[in-house]
């Protein structure tokens, strides 16, 4: 037999994806779901307290299989979180959606690689911008005002048509991503 026996090792069936691990991988990150699984306690008293958060769906006896009902793909992030002490962010996700996953876990965001974080922050970066968008034409702010908050104070002149004066700030928007703040989103 290898390093470890087979009481060692922990079956975590998350979102239909099999993934088998080792307990003493798991207890790396202490204070997290999964390092609750490969506590010393006895089997009852984990379940019991797994069973209180929504997400966990059934542990198999037979098979000592954890069944979890969380996104497959982000939990390969997270369990090689565990392996490696370096959590990434999927490009292929959103970042509400990898947020949330680790708020499930128990894994603190702030843990993000540095070279993962600008995506994984990028989703909070374009809510912010969107916000400056949302433009309510009966605030009663002034052309200077409405100008300042799409980062545009140059386009001042009351004889030009509204078309005329916005035309060239949304071409900048879309075609120059440093003209304003909120033509940086699309980086």
């Amino acid at each position: 037999m290898g390093k470890f026996d087979d009481n060692e090792r922990i079956i975590l069936n998350v979102g239909g994806t099999r993934h088998e691990t080792y307990k003493s991988t798991l207890k790396t990150l202490p204070g997290t779901r999964l390092a609750l699984l490969a506590s010393d306690s006895d089997i009852d008293s984990v379940l019991d307290q797994l069973q209180q958060v929504p997400g966990f769906i059934e542990y198999n006896a037979r098979t000592n299989e954890y069944f979890f009902d969380r996104h497959p793909g982000v939990f390969a992030y997270v369990l090689n979180y565990y392996r490696t002490g370096k959590l990434h962010c999927p490009a292929d996700v959103c970042g509400p959606l990898f947020e949330e996953e680790l708020s499930f876990w128990g894994i603190d965001e702030m843990d993000v690689e540095p070279c993962c974080w600008m995506t994984y922050r990028q989703h909070r970066d374009a809510e912010e911008a969107l916000d400056v968008f949302e433009l309510n034409v009966d605030t009663g702010e002034d052309e200077d005002e409405i100008g300042k908050r799409f980062g545009i104070e140059d386009v001042v002149d009351g004889n030009v048509s509204l078309w005329r004066k916005w035309q060239p700030v949304i071409w900048n928007l879309f075609e120059d991503p440093y003209s304003s703040r909120a033509a940086r989103v699309r980086l």
